[in-house]
């Protein structure tokens, strides 16, 4: 989980574009921001014009890329802007939940945002903004937030439309039920709180977001909010349909619960 020691190396950016430049005086960032990467040099050079420097100012907010071993381009892009960036450095195959871990290790806000390379914020203002609120808030009952997900406006279908809506107010039920549910693609939780429950479980290929928020509902709740919406691509869809893909949901969520492990072996990244 969490607290394990893996072989990384850890990156400070000190580049013009980083926030962490020795000639800025930038505050205590109050968000981490996350991003779990491997080979995503065609999506890298996109989030650089999107996590701007003056947006993470804006913010106050820190860029982690957490590499899982890209072979690619993907280092010497994140180089350009990110602030920290953790490299894996082992042989095997480092799971999603094991990189968001590693690249919490290094997260200096009390905040912790994991989301996706893919995944964007539908609005950056409201985004950012109603996180603050959140954090800001001292009688809030919440220590995680769940977010709602759409796709893309150009390649969304109206049958995508039904799914999104369905789903998020089922992800909505599941945390008002006090079972915790909160899709992978943006998880948004109090690093103390984090570190209480020691992050990710590692082990876990496919899950491991349904796991977090499952461990966080039993010490505290987890708030599903649906105006923090963020937008990702529905290509899973395309290519396995609704009912295979949330069966393997279902059956990852059911195996997680009874088993401790995923029912996936592997999760396939499709791009």
């Amino acid at each position: 989980m969490f607290k394990e020691k893996i072989n990384t190396q850890v990156l400070i950016n000190e580049s013009e574009n980083s926030l962490l430049s020795k000639n800025d005086n930038i505050p205590f960032p109050k968000i981490s921001l996350i991003i779990p990467t491997l080979q995503e040099e065609k999506i890298l050079d996109q989030l650089s014009k999107i996590y701007t420097p003056e947006i993470r100012k804006k913010f106050n907010f820190e860029l982690i890329i957490s590499d899982g071993g890209s072979t690619d381009n993907t280092l010497e892009i994140a180089k350009k802007f990110a602030d920290k960036i953790v490299e894996h450095k082992e042989s095997y195959r480092q799971t999603i939940a094991e990189g968001r871990n590693k690249g919490a290790e290094i997260a200096k806000g009390e905040i912790l945002v994991f989301i996706n390379a893919d995944t964007y914020p539908e609005d950056f203002e409201l985004f950012f903004k109603q996180i603050l609120n959140w954090s800001n808030d001292k009688n809030s009952k919440y220590g995680a937030i769940a977010c709602a997900v759409y796709g893309f406006p150009d390649e969304i279908k109206l049958t995508d439309k039904i799914f999104y809506s369905v789903h998020n107010n089922f992800v909505k039920f599941l945390n008002v039920i006090k079972l915790g549910m909160g899709r992978g693609e943006c998880q948004i939780v109090l690093k103390e709180l984090f570190k209480q429950v020691n992050g990710y479980n590692s082990e876990i290929v496919a899950g491991e977001d349904f796991d977090l928020f499952r461990r966080i509902s039993k010490i505290t709740k987890v708030k599903f909010d649906p105006q923090i919406i963020v937008l990702e691509s529905p290509r899973r869809f395309r290519k396995y349909g609704y009912f295979r893909t949330l069966s393997y949901w279902l059956l990852n969520a059911l195996t997680i619960m009874f088993f401790g492990k995923s029912f996936s072996k592997e999760w396939e990244t499709i791009r």
